[in-house]
């Protein structure tokens, strides 16, 4: 049995979802809460295995929930029932712990669908939203890996990508032969990539 608490402030939408979740013999609605302050207080206590919530909630967001509580119920699984598709507040809402998000169009069978898939392990979402994440998490890889080599490494390392020579490139920065392969040494095992190919991809995905 999936427990389950919904926070929806619309009486309408709270009540269509309470159906969908009761007619499916797999699921337990333990509680529907109507703002995030409630539903902070309670949560913990109740402990579901999924929570539905709306994002826009009167007072506290949907996300201000995720955030306050999420530490307390680490098994616990949040998933976003909203309007919006392409919404920075949903990628934020990830950010802050959700694992997938449903539109309020959805329908029930795709619902339940996406429930059960979270409760699986899976983290039900728009094919735009991964590409936010994706794109999200490529960003910090690149500016982990930019903060890993020091200013002279990476203007060796972006010369090299644009089929500068090693010569070439010693003329450019005024350096030596031997001291343009020593920071390319030094890049390798910053980036433990083994040649300036893999160097190049890792740095600039290229």
């Amino acid at each position: 049995m999936i427990t389950i608490c919904i926070i929806e402030d619309l009486i309408e939408i709270q009540n269509g979802l309470q159906t969908i979740i009761e007619s499916d013999s797999r699921f337990e609605l333990l509680k529907c809460f109507e703002n995030a302050e409630t539903a902070i207080a309670e949560l913990p206590l109740l402990k579901p295995d999924i929570v539905l919530t709306d994002i826009n909630l009167p007072g506290k967001s949907g996300i201000d929930c995720i955030t306050e509580v999420k530490s307390k119920i680490p098994d616990t699984q949040f998933i976003m029932f909203t309007i919006y598709e392409d919404n920075d507040q949903v990628f934020e809402a990830l950010k802050a712990g959700a694992s997938g998000y449903i539109l309020k169009n959805t329908s029930p069978e795709k619902i339940i669908g996406s429930l059960i898939e979270l409760h699986d392990g899976g983290s039900p979402m728009s094919p735009k939203i991964a590409r936010k994440v994706l794109n999200s998490f490529n960003a910090i890889t690149k500016n982990n890996v930019s903060e890993l080599i020091s200013k002279r490494e990476q203007e060796v390392l972006e010369l090299l990508s644009k089929g500068f020579l090693y010569k070439e490139i010693a003329e450019k920065l005024n350096i030596t032969l031997s001291t343009v392969k020593r920071h390319l040494n030094h890049v390798y095992e910053k980036l433990q990539v083994q040649n300036k190919t893999e160097a190049i991809n890792k740095m600039y995905g290229k």
